[in-house]
């Protein structure tokens, strides 16, 4: 098992950090470079995590638990339009970040008022691609009520936020609401904002631990960490991409931002454990810019897959 943690010090000696986390077999999930600060998201053994706590505070550098690293979430508004951003859907992404995780924020292409909002298959199959997706609805009770079939078949787990308190038995395939971040024409930076992100965050924390939770019960047959790295490792055609986190981890798969039709058989060709990735995941195009989507079998998906394939023999 492993604990993700985020580092935040100076660069300054900062090779000291990167070489014991990879001497204690662990994982850099992601690197950021401010001017002279470093800021690092990593996963660590359980064990070893007193280790990178002493070199932490050798190097000056806070370290703290970064409960949503290793995992993709949506942040999805009706539109992308001024009526619903920038302030509560830029400042929910920008808070979640701080958490360690790595989202993606969507905005459905018929989002304007709840007689005309809609959301089409493509937008559900790219929702449907993270571990979570949030929700950031408006101010009025009613209009956040009647707006629950822009989720209510999804596949992964759904947070609503808005303005009003309402019991989340209202709102059809919500896993959660959480209230106080309605449609505000200002920065959440107040004291009643703050804390409505705040307790959005460890809403979120607990969906995902609950997630980990039951994956215990039917593992991925291998850790996505392990296959991100192995991606990195062996396909040269990673280091040339610009995009922030060119391999995003999920929680049972990762998103590489490379052209699936180019590179899709390279993928399936990465080795992990003399097996070859293709036996391991499902590679498919993803509906985000043509990426290519890995998602890790199980020990159930396998034997599922194996009987179907042996069926059309």
């Amino acid at each position: 098992m492993f604990e993700t943690l985020t580092f935040t010090g100076g660069v300054h000696k900062s090779e000291e950090i990167k070489e014991l986390i990879e001497d204690l077999g662990g994982f850099i999930l992601q690197e950021n470079t401010l001017q002279m600060d470093l800021v690092l998201n990593m996963a660590v053994p359980l064990e070893d995590v007193d280790k990178i706590k002493e070199k932490s505070k050798e190097l000056l550098a806070k370290l703290t638990v970064a409960p949503m690293a290793g995992s993709e979430i949506a942040v999805v508004s009706p539109t992308l339009a001024r009526h619903h951003l920038p302030h509560a859907a830029c400042d929910i992404s920008e808070f979640l970040r701080e958490y360690g995780a790595k989202d993606n924020m969507i905005g459905l292409a018929r989002g304007d008022g709840k007689g005309t909002s809609g959301i089409t298959e493509e937008e559900k199959k790219l929702i449907n691609e993270h571990d979570v997706a949030v929700f950031v609805l408006g101010s009025f009770k009613d209009c956040i009520i009647e707006k629950s079939f822009l989720y209510d078949d999804l596949d992964i787990p759904v947070v609503v936020t808005g303005a009003p308190d309402i019991p989340v038995d209202e709102l059809p395939g919500a896993d959660a609401y959480v209230g106080g971040l309605g449609r505000i024409p200002r920065r959440l930076r107040r004291g009643p904002d703050v804390r409505a992100l705040e307790n959005l965050a460890s809403t979120l924390e607990m969906i995902l631990n609950n997630k980990k939770r039951e994956m215990v019960h039917d593992p991925p047959l291998v850790p996505s960490i392990v296959v991100k790295h192995a991606i990195e490792n062996q396909v040269p055609a990673i280091k040339e991409v610009i995009s922030p986190l060119p391999v995003t981890g999920q929680l049972d798969g990762v998103r590489v931002k490379l052209d699936y039709d180019k590179y899709h058989e390279e993928i399936e060709n990465v080795v992990i454990d003399n097996k070859k990735l293709s036996e391991l995941a499902i590679v498919k195009k993803s509906a985000m810019y043509d990426y290519i989507l890995v998602k890790i079998y199980s020990e159930s998906q396998l034997v599922e897959d194996t009987i179907i394939k042996d069926s059309k023999l």
